[in-house]
């Protein structure tokens, strides 16, 4: 067979390694993988369905590709992901460009779809199975540089957060054996890979459907045991589900890195039980200080979310004030996203557009500081850094520390002059001076 088969991987990293498993299967099938979607027959489009943007996103690219597909320089467009999924009764009659819909339960016959969808004389195709039928195991086509991957430890998400779509469209939460888990991160490590990026809808909730309670902890344990990993990153961790054990953990074992991401998305209890969420601003300060006991040098990520149904100016001056007292060194806030058949959707006292962005405004501006005096408090010391490549435009070379998560954080630029790095490297930079929010430095 002959046919060239692109991907293009919309949305967040759990996406990612749903498009590396389908490039598995096509491979297996004796279909090319090509990286330019321009040079292939048939082009998959893994689309995120999360929020507008997201969406609107997705739909962009379909557009694109239509393009593509009307001057003759591919023959179909495949669509697949979470948006698929969603609006699986509209898509095809919304986006003439598509060939095929596919939801994620038919991800393991995407091998088939795409044949047909090449086929002569075909007609518009629709595949909506089962989505807990997405597989949790199977090959993959590593997309990310070989030093680096993501670990996907389970699917789905049993918290009904009210603003959130992402349990109509996944499914029930699920958990993946540790052993496999174990097989798989094995595998990646034999391949080169030395930087684990743990993840899933809510890894600290990982293993309460197997084995009874959270195990984390666990699974953590073991992956350090692995021979060629050196760092384990986890990500996407749930609030509730931070056990005292994973607590230990993070601390006792050093592949394990001193990043938490929590998106706690608000600190007002009335909101938090408007999001379906538990807690409040004081025990989820005695949360994060539990964690800085332990480990006095975490960086914490967090997402927050501005203009919530009913949030009132006091509530969100209580969410910056938390934002300010906390200090976390990465953060993103966004304007609440009106999601179709949330219960947040039909909520009344819904909050204007302009006045949702412009607390995210508030709230980002002051990050900025924040990123800013991180960066600087790091000027006369010595950090390691995950080498990435090397920037032409500014001459220097660039990588990551145990600060920034790959993609969603930032870079440490720095000069070497007595030997020259690899992609993949670990090295010692002292940091001079900082651009931007970014440390700058030299090689030791």
């Amino acid at each position: 067979m002959n046919n060239k088969v692109g991907i293009v991987s919309l949305g967040c990293a759990k996406n990612q390694v749903d498009a590396e498993m389908l490039l598995y299967t096509l491979r297996q099938r004796g279909f090319s993988i090509v990286n330019d979607p321009a040079m292939a027959d048939a082009v998959i489009v893994n689309t995120c369905g999360f929020i507008d943007s997201a969406k609107q996103e997705s739909i962009d690219e379909i557009i694109e590709l239509g393009k593509l597909k009307q001057e003759g320089k591919i023959k179909a467009i495949i669509v697949t992901g979470c948006l698929a999924q969603r609006y699986q009764d509209e898509i095809t009659r919304q986006l003439y460009e598509i060939d095929a819909a596919v939801g994620i339960g038919g991800n393991a016959q995407i091998a088939d779809i795409v044949e047909q969808a090449l086929a002569p004389h075909r007609e518009q195709l629709e595949l909506f199975p089962d989505k807990l039928l997405l597989p949790l195991e199977g090959g993959r086509v590593q997309s990310t540089p070989f030093y680096t991957a993501y670990l996907k430890i389970a699917e789905g998400c049993d918290n009904k957060c009210t603003f959130c779509a992402i349990p109509m469209i996944r499914g029930k939460f699920r958990s993946r054996k540790i052993e496999a888990l174990v097989a798989e991160a094995q595998q990646l490590a034999a391949r080169g890979v030395r930087e684990l990026n743990i993840i899933a809808q809510d890894t600290t909730r990982y293993g309460e459907d197997l084995y009874g309670k959270p195990s984390l902890d666990r699974l953590l344990t073991e992956l350090c045991r692995i021979d060629g990993l050196r760092w384990l990153r986890v990500l996407y961790c749930y609030p509730d589900s931070i056990t005292d054990e994973l607590i230990e953990v993070m601390a006792r074992e050093p592949k394990v890195l001193h990043y938490i991401d929590l998106p706690l998305q608000h600190c007002n209890s009335a909101i938090l039980k408007r999001m379906h969420r538990r807690g409040d601003r004081e025990s989820l300060t005695a949360l994060l200080h539990k964690i800085k006991e332990k480990m006095p040098d975490v960086i914490f990520r967090s997402t927050f979310i501005t203009g919530f149904p009913g949030e009132t100016e006091e509530q969100f001056e209580e969410l910056a004030e938390f934002a300010e007292e906390i200090n976390f060194q990465r953060l993103g806030c966004f304007p609440y996203s009106q999601e179709e058949n949330t219960p947040a959707a039909k909520m009344p006292d819904q909050v204007d557009d302009e006045i949702k962005q412009r607390r995210a405004d508030i709230i980002m501006a002051h990050q900025q500081n924040v990123m800013a005096e991180y960066c600087e408090s790091l000027i006369g010391t010595e950090v390691e850094v995950l080498v990435e490549g090397f920037d032409r435009l500014i001459g220097c070379w660039f990588g990551r520390t145990y600060a920034d998560a790959p993609e969603v954080d930032g870079c440490v630029f720095f000069t070497a002059e007595s030997k020259r790095p690899s992609p993949g490297d670990f090295v010692t930079v002292k940091i001079t001076d900082t651009m931007g929010i970014d440390p700058v430095g030299e090689l030791v």
